[in-house]
């Protein structure tokens, strides 16, 4: 029997919509994973750590490479000056980096805000913990973080507020105005901030402000990232927590027994990327994303879809209200079976206001320029032969 808080969730939809690509040959715009390789340096980089002799455990928050690295992109990029040693540690990629967040702060019963549409592993991660979701709705096409929605859920249980930063699968990338009024709602009711930053390097033409640089929060904010979706090695699953020495403990402490340690060559490599990782490197990376993104963006809107342009991470979320009247499952499943395309029906990522997301598909444009083109192709003819 499936543990209570757990046995609603379920078989992700990731999985069926994948499945359901491979079986139609579909191209597959549903999981946001790039097909191409990231940079071959790093791979040459893994190479050396594996045939150099680093193929045992690592030290549990991190191999000093890396830690150190991070640390110091902490510094380069936002500003922040953290100890490597006790306000770093590193992890089996975000997800563990957030499991061990809620293991490692949540009490049975705490409430944790969050903002719908939200990444579908969170409620999962939460309910591991004891933790309870309270949801407020963000809505199509502004997606404008909802404070005042949230500060209207906070009970005497409130602990935590997640927020994700660029957001998935929105594109928003929240503006300082919001980062300030969420600043101020968990100062002056005394919350924890979890911030998933895994996205900070993918924006389009506006800039990625950490929450924890905010007033008041970085003696309350938990940062999280990855290497994941900067390099391309999603399979890596390289990523960190960084913010005051408390709360990195806590989360080292469930941490120590969830993995104890990560892939210690992959970390090693990881060390030397994050550490080399510059403004051009970040430039190039964004300019790149933005093509695709513009490809993106513009077949589905000759198809019939209301786009909200995203700002930021790798999906773009569509309004399917100009091309069907069916909800977003039957229609993402539809759109396999005829126009060969795959996307996410994403009102799995809803729990509040469920409608809000029937009417969605959320595509990815992480993808090669010809994976993109090739599901143009196709979603032009798909809709050249449908009837007026």
């Amino acid at each position: 029997m499936a543990r209570t808080a757990l046995a609603s969730i379920g078989t992700s939809i990731f999985s069926e919509m994948t499945a359901l690509a491979m079986a139609h040959q579909a191209v597959n715009l549903s999981q946001g994973f790039p097909d191409f390789e990231g940079p071959v340096e790093i791979v040459d980089d893994a190479v050396e750590a594996l045939r150099g002799g680093h193929n045992q455990y690592a030290r549990s928050q991190g191999v000093l490479p890396l830690v150190q690295a991070v640390a110091e992109h902490q510094e380069r990029f936002y500003g922040q000056s953290l100890d490597a040693m006790t306000q770093v540690v590193c992890t089996t990629g975000a997800t563990e980096a957030l499991a061990a967040t809620f293991l490692g702060l949540l009490d049975p019963g705490d409430e944790v805000l969050l903002c719908e549409p939200f990444y579908d592993g969170y409620p999962a991660l939460i309910a591991m913990a004891g933790g309870v979701c309270r949801v407020a709705t963000m809505h199509f096409p502004d997606f404008r973080l909802p404070v005042a929605d949230l500060e209207a859920l906070i009970t005497p249980r409130t602990k935590m507020v997640v927020l994700t930063n660029p957001h998935n699968p929105t594109g928003r990338v929240f503006d300082e105005t919001e980062l300030d009024a969420l600043a101020a709602l968990c100062v002056r009711h005394d919350l924890i901030a979890v911030s998933d930053d895994v996205y900070e390097h993918l924006t389009f033409g506006v800039r990625h402000c950490p929450l924890a640089n905010r007033e008041g929060m970085a003696e309350r904010t938990l940062t999280i990232s990855s290497t994941g979706k900067t390099f391309s090695f999603t399979g890596w699953k390289v990523g960190w927590a960084t913010g005051p020495a408390k709360l990195v403990a806590a989360v080292q402490r469930a941490h120590q027994f969830l993995t104890f340690c990560a892939a210690t060559p992959l970390h090693m490599a990881m060390g030397k990327a994050v550490g080399r990782l510059d403004e051009t490197f970040s430039t190039q990376l964004k300019a790149d994303y933005r093509r695709r993104r513009d490809l993106l963006v513009e077949v589905l809107r000759e198809v019939g879809f209301d786009v909200a342009v995203p700002e930021g991470a790798y999906f773009c979320l569509a309004d399917i209200r100009g091309v069907t009247d069916e909800d977003d499952l039957p229609f993402a499943r539809r759109l396999v079976q005829e126009a060969g395309v795959a996307a996410i029906p994403p009102s799995g990522f809803y729990s509040v206001d469920v409608d809000a997301g029937r009417h969605l598909l959320r595509f990815a444009f992480c993808k090669e320029e010809a994976t993109l083109l090739e599901a143009a192709r196709r979603l032009r003819t798909w809709r050249a032969a449908r009837p007026r």
